[in-house]
């Protein structure tokens, strides 16, 4: 997990349930979407109005399985990650970019509501059961890939609507 200058944190509301696929090299990877809400005052007014920002957020390997298990479309949580810029192309032709999230950490939002936390077992790591994540130098050790998958692992089909 590397934390640095470039990441971005978000606390928001899932805008779809967590989709769970599989690389070919059968990697979990889980997407979804995340909207997050700011009010604004209109100093001339005092009027409040709400502007919403989306951002498509992506998460790997184990935490992309307990994503997928765990959150709902709706659910207020905090996502910490990695930025980028997403280009693509709408059915109509037009290019269109979206804000996208690699995700480090996914967190319930406790603002509003309770949870209960339930550890994974130990050696329990994705489909694989390569071992779970333990910190700096298991990466190399137990086969975990520290970097998202690059090339043909994020060809996904329908992965062109950003939200």
């Amino acid at each position: 997990m590397a934390f640095g200058i470039n990441n971005i944190t978000v606390v928001g509301n899932l805008t779809r349930d967590p989709e769970l696929r599989f690389t070919p090299s059968g990697t979990p990877v889980a997407s979804f979407g995340i909207g997050v809400n700011r009010g604004i005052q209109n100093k001339a007014t005092g009027e409040w109005t709400n502007e919403t920002s989306f951002y498509k957020v992506t998460a790997w390997h184990k935490l992309a399985e307990n994503c997928a298990e765990s959150l709902n479309k709706g659910d207020r949580i905090l996502v910490a990650g990695i930025p980028s810029i997403e280009s693509y192309e709408t059915k109509e032709g037009v290019k269109r970019d979206t804000f996208k999230i690699i995700a480090n950490v996914v967190a319930p939002s406790l603002e509003y509501a309770i949870c209960k936390i339930e550890k994974n077992e130990k050696g329990e790591f994705g489909a694989g059961g390569k071992g779970q994540y333990m910190g700096a130098g298991a990466e190399e050790k137990q086969g975990y890939q520290k970097t998202a998958p690059q090339g043909d692992d994020l060809d996904f089909s329908n992965d062109d609507i950003p939200f």
